[in-house]
């Protein structure tokens, strides 16, 4: 019972912060809307029935200092990209005391939620679920601001998605047959098309503006390892799907650009970014790439962060992985920074402080 009050104090803290937030923050040139999974989930999970929640010690304890829902030690990337366009902390869609305001934009993601349906069902708000959720918040802005000036801000604000990996992933927890039915090429093709019906639909609705990590090194991810078992080496076995992934979102994204009118995008290779990290930690500021500093297992790699017979390092920003299949907050901080700056922009893509920066007539 005490840790339950102590997490919703937190909640209520959580509350009274954004609320103060709102009311101090400067008048932002873009609102920033959020989809995806757990790399940017800010607390949705909190409101829903599911096992996929950050809401126990040790998650948050760097910089919140109590569990947020966020699925590491501090901030996420949306914080970060947040605070660089003058933002104060987007709130999760289910939060209950956002009061429906939205001008900044809100976040809809979800932990374990994947672009498919069939990914973790029941224990998630897909991909589809979240797009459903975008439009009754921009039926809410425009009954509050007005059709003219709700379409202005939403050709304004940026979308930023984080999606996929639990799509690639949950076959091999699972070993369902779908790695035996469809070639890497096909099953991607699936992820990319929902990905794509999404970004039509909000296009629709007024967004112009969208930017996307590519999709992570997943093959050796402490996680990953585990699922491997055996010799406890890299899941070789899921790179190609990740691979054809990145080639595939790249590949929509320009063809949107080229096809819709004012249609603009940032891709950033986290592919890279990740793996130089995991692979040659000390030359970017840390002791461990490969190990997770909260879980249990060969390479930390069970998922028990949180919860059982779990442990824990001694100080979280030497580590590149926060637990079995998250980044510590300083990797997230580093992204967010050279994604802003445009060094992880891929060919013909503009960096997210351009897209922030810029009206909806960028050209």
């Amino acid at each position: 019972m005490a840790k339950l009050n102590r997490f919703s104090h937190c909640l209520g803290f959580l509350c009274i912060i954004t609320l103060t937030l709102l009311a101090i923050s400067p008048n932002c040139n873009a609102a920033l809307f959020i989809f995806g999974d757990s790399a940017f989930d800010v607390g949705n999970n909190n409101y829903i029935n599911t096992s996929f929640q950050a809401t126990k010690f040790p998650y948050g304890e760097t910089f919140f200092e109590y569990p947020t829902g966020r699925f590491s030690n501090g901030r996420l990337v949306p914080d970060f990209i947040a605070e660089y366009a003058k933002l104060p902390f987007i709130v999760p869609y289910l939060q209950p005391c956002n009061h429906h305001d939205f001008k900044y934009g809100v976040n809809f993601a979800s932990a374990g939620a994947g672009a498919l349906v069939e990914t973790r069902p029941g224990l998630v708000i897909d991909l589809k679920t979240q797009l459903g959720n975008f439009k009754n918040v921009s039926k809410l802005l425009r009954e509050k601001f007005g059709d003219a000036e709700a379409e202005d801000l939403l050709s304004r604000a940026v979308y930023l998605f984080s999606v996929g990996g639990n799509d690639y992933l949950f076959p091999f927890e699972t070993n369902s047959s779908v790695l035996r039915t469809y070639s890497p090429e096909q099953f991607a093709g699936q992820v990319i098309g929902n990905i794509s019906e999404v970004i039509q639909e909000i296009y629709k609705i007024g967004g112009r503006k969208f930017a996307f990590p590519s999709m992570w090194p997943l093959a050796c991810f402490p996680f990953a390892r585990v699922i491997k078992g055996g010799d406890y080496g890299c899941l070789d076995q899921i790179t190609p799907y990740l691979k054809s992934h990145n080639k595939q979102l790249y590949n929509l994204l320009q063809n949107f650009q080229k096809h819709l009118n004012k249609f603009k995008y940032s891709l950033l290779d986290f592919y890279s970014f990740l793996e130089e990290r995991m692979n040659h930690p000390s030359k970017q500021g840390f002791k461990e790439g490969k190990v997770a500093c909260c879980g249990s297992g060969p390479y930390r790699g069970e998922f028990n962060c949180g919860g059982g017979n779990f442990s824990l390092c001694y100080n979280a920003i030497e580590y590149v992985f926060f637990d079995s299949v998250h980044p510590s907050e300083k990797v997230y901080e580093q992204f967010a920074k050279q994604a802003w700056s445009g060094k992880l922009s891929l060919k013909g893509s503009y960096s997210l402080m351009e897209l922030f920066e810029s009206n909806h007539d960028l050209v």
